[in-house]
């Protein structure tokens, strides 16, 4: 089978790995991807938010699989396109996937289906905003309802910054503030059979300490030692069954990757929000933990046969995953620093180790910055200490002129906290 991945950051990346391993898979491309990815896949350039023009190159292509990566294409309508021309698409329609492209929709489509999340106000005036930012007083909780590429939520106890965030929004969430330990989930659908993943943990703040703004994400890891064994079990009964479910009823199904944002609070287990593709960076070590071949799972989502796939098998081992971000990120990110070191963690750490490219571009023999988080450093071992050591004796090799990354992913739990 020919596969095209459409996207360029390290989840893509992540993504071609898995697929380039598959025995199943006879060729690979990735348009436009990035430096790394090259070397897994054959790149093509495209317009990732171009239907038309991502179908005609499947097309041309003969891809018997399309993976759409970004949450930005799928709104767009790009799985739309490749299912009309008739190639199978992982990756929800435009419609369904407005449970990411809208959070008034999602807290809609919850509400329906009667799945826990935080109570919540959709506001389009500053009067609404102020009453709602009242209503559930500190810390106060601001979520632009559009894309915003992980960076459109304010969690602040200080109401100027969250009035201002909420008025540089065309429309806003204001919702309350779900304490406990946060976990992603992913899970696969046809529109009516539901496979979860292996729960995950991201870390949002640039700083240690889960201190200074937010980010798209600067670190992950995977199992989560102190978490219920029942936790999988419980949202597949709560949440994903039933928002699949829904959006079903309302003749909207969902097919492709349901990522459910999850707070563990002291009154259960409340949804965050909704993403409809694989999350970045927790992708890749959900990836690394993952042993059935990808490809076949994928597939048998975009042709509603995901009941006859066998049950995902995987690997004891835990991961880690080190997001190294350009000087500045996540404000105004520089870009065009050479990149050294990677030859080094290929020759001296894998195959337990290794480097997932999301915003890097070759020049000539160089490989430089093209992007705020440059690399995913993945490292997996019998447990999460020995994933971390080798992750982060990966990170020391790699060479970036300003570059930063949080020297605490996974601490905690590497330590049973």
């Amino acid at each position: 089978m020919k596969v095209l991945v459409i996207g360029g950051g390290a989840r893509e990346h992540a993504l071609c790995r898995s697929l380039s391993l598959d025995p199943d898979v006879s060729a690979l491309y990735c348009a436009p991807g990035n430096a790394g990815i090259a070397e897994v896949a054959e790149l093509r350039p495209v317009d990732a938010l171009d239907g038309g023009a991502v179908a005609a190159l499947a097309t041309e292509l003969g891809a018997g699989l399309v993976v759409v990566g970004p949450e930005a294409p799928l709104v767009a309508g790009v799985a739309d396109a490749v299912r009309a021309a008739g190639i199978p698409v992982f990756g929800p329609s435009a419609e369904a996937a407005q449970l990411e492209g809208s959070k008034a929709f999602a807290k809609d489509v919850m509400a329906a289906a009667g799945v826990p999340t935080a109570r919540s106000y959709v506001c389009t005036t500053p009067e609404e905003v102020d009453e709602a930012l009242d209503a559930f007083g500190a810390p106060y909780v601001v979520k632009d309802d559009g894309l915003a590429a992980g960076k459109g939520v304010v969690v602040t106890d200080d109401l100027a910054a969250a009035r201002a965030h909420a008025l540089a929004c065309d429309r806003v969430v204001i919702e309350e503030y779900l304490d406990g330990p946060e976990v992603s989930l992913f899970a696969i659908t046809d529109g009516v059979t539901v496979v979860p993943l292996q729960p995950a943990q991201d870390f949002k703040r640039a700083l240690d300490g889960d201190e200074g703004p937010n980010t798209g994400g600067m670190g992950a890891y995977s199992p989560l030692p102190w978490a219920d064994p029942k936790l999988v079990d419980e949202v597949m009964e709560l949440v994903l069954q039933p928002t699949v479910d829904e959006l079903r009823r309302r003749g909207t199904p969902f097919s492709g990757l349901l990522y459910a944002g999850l707070a563990i609070t002291g009154r259960g287990t409340r949804v965050i929000e909704f993403n409809a593709r694989f999350g970045d960076p927790e992708t890749q070590v959900v990836l690394a933990r993952l042993r059935t071949p990808l490809a076949g799972v994928l597939l048998g989502a975009a042709k509603g046969t995901l009941d006859a796939v066998p049950p995902l098998v995987w690997r004891e081992d835990a991961a880690v995953t080190v997001v190294i971000a350009s000087h500045n990120y996540p404000e105004t990110p520089r870009t065009g620093d050479p990149i050294e070191g990677l030859a080094e963690v290929a020759a001296e750490d894998g195959p337990d180790a290794y480097v997932l490219h999301a915003g890097t571009r070759r020049e000539g023999d160089a490989v430089v910055s093209a992007g705020g988080r440059v690399l995913s450093v993945t490292a997996t071992g019998s447990d999460l200490a020995q994933a971390r050591e080798k992750a982060y004796k990966a990170v020391a090799r790699v060479r970036l002129d300003g570059s930063q990354h949080r020297t605490d992913i996974a601490a905690k739990a590497a330590e049973g906290r």
